[in-house]
């Protein structure tokens, strides 16, 4: 599935017209944070989300007005059930947000944002006009963000839970690499095209290091040698999270044997997420994905708060 920016560029390429809106602040509670987009077109066909709702309605309602006029607007709306909508909202936070009709103009950004190499920092300037901030100074902006590159994530495996996982981390903004011993399913008959393949012996698929950061690890082999063969090397990578499928009783009689044959320590062990994913009941591989693609969600939100 196309990022954003890739369908914003997209847009642009086959001249439709659409108006960009954002959230530019929240407080309280609100169905969306601080640089929620989407994209409105004349048609009523929207890109992306602003929080659905009463509130993605109204903003509607006004970016088709923006788009008759030409005019660039802000909102400031508060959440709760005196609004005067007809559905009302009881969310009790508030949210303010820009209207941009003319965000095409900013094609040459928002094509460097579609093909990301590195982060890039752009924003909205007071006259509405959207800009690198590379070269712009300490000039006043309306709006300020810091667009980054995927996060990587590391599968090993290529069974049916990496199957189920890999195609989803890469509608979540994940940039999947798939490492196993087996050319039989490690090939793009049973992955996306977008998924990055690396089949080989283990000892030298192990020599690898991820290059960017943060990086994500998921241990998902045939079976719990190749789990712990995999876990000696990657326990010691630089991944910003690390999980293995299993039990609690695989992973303390791992973690014993590991500290026997002092392949890691205490500290490094308590790192690894064993049993990987959050505890929702799953039972199929469709789920198990769920939970494990939740979790790891959750560990990038707490990075890029606590980079705040």
């Amino acid at each position: 599935m196309p990022g954003f920016y890739e369908q914003l560029v997209a847009a642009v390429k086959e001249n439709r017209p659409f108006a960009l809106a954002l959230i530019s602040g929240a407080k309280g509670s609100s169905p969306q944070r601080i640089g929620a987009k989407a994209l409105f077109f004349p048609d009523g066909k929207v890109v992306g989300t602003l929080g659905g709702g009463c509130l993605e309605a109204e903003v509607h309602a006004r970016a088709k007005r923006a788009l008759r006029t030409g005019e660039a607007a802000t909102f400031d709306m508060l959440l709760d059930h005196d609004f005067g909508w007809d559905d009302g909202l009881i969310c009790g936070g508030r949210v303010s947000g820009l209207i941009l009709p003319r965000a095409a103009d900013a094609a040459d950004l928002w094509q460097k944002l579609a093909a990301l190499a590195g982060p890039i920092q752009w924003g909205v300037k007071k006259d509405f006009t959207i800009a690198s901030m590379e070269n712009e100074g300490n000039g006043e902006w309306l709006y300020q963000e810091k667009v980054e590159p995927p996060a990587v994530l590391w599968i090993a495996g290529s069974g049916h839970v990496a199957q189920a996982v890999a195609p989803l981390a890469l509608k979540l903004d994940f940039a999947v690499t798939v490492f196993d011993d087996r050319p039989e399913l490690a090939n793009h008959n049973f992955f996306p095209p977008e998924t990055r393949l690396r089949v080989g012996a283990w000892h030298e698929l192990l020599k690898e290091s991820p290059a960017a950061s943060p990086a994500f690890g998921l241990i998902v082999t045939r079976g719990h040698q190749h789990d712990a063969l995999v876990l000696s090397e990657w326990i010691h990578r630089p991944f910003a999270f690390l999980g293995m499928i299993g039990s609690r009783r695989k992973a303390r009689i791992m973690r014993e044997q590991f500290m026997k044959q002092k392949i890691a320590n205490a500290e490094e062990f308590d790192h690894v997420a064993c049993p990987v994913g959050l505890p929702i009941g799953a039972t199929g591989t469709h789920e198990i994905a769920v939970s494990v693609l939740a979790q790891y969600i959750q560990k990038r939100a707490e990075m890029k708060q606590s980079a705040l």
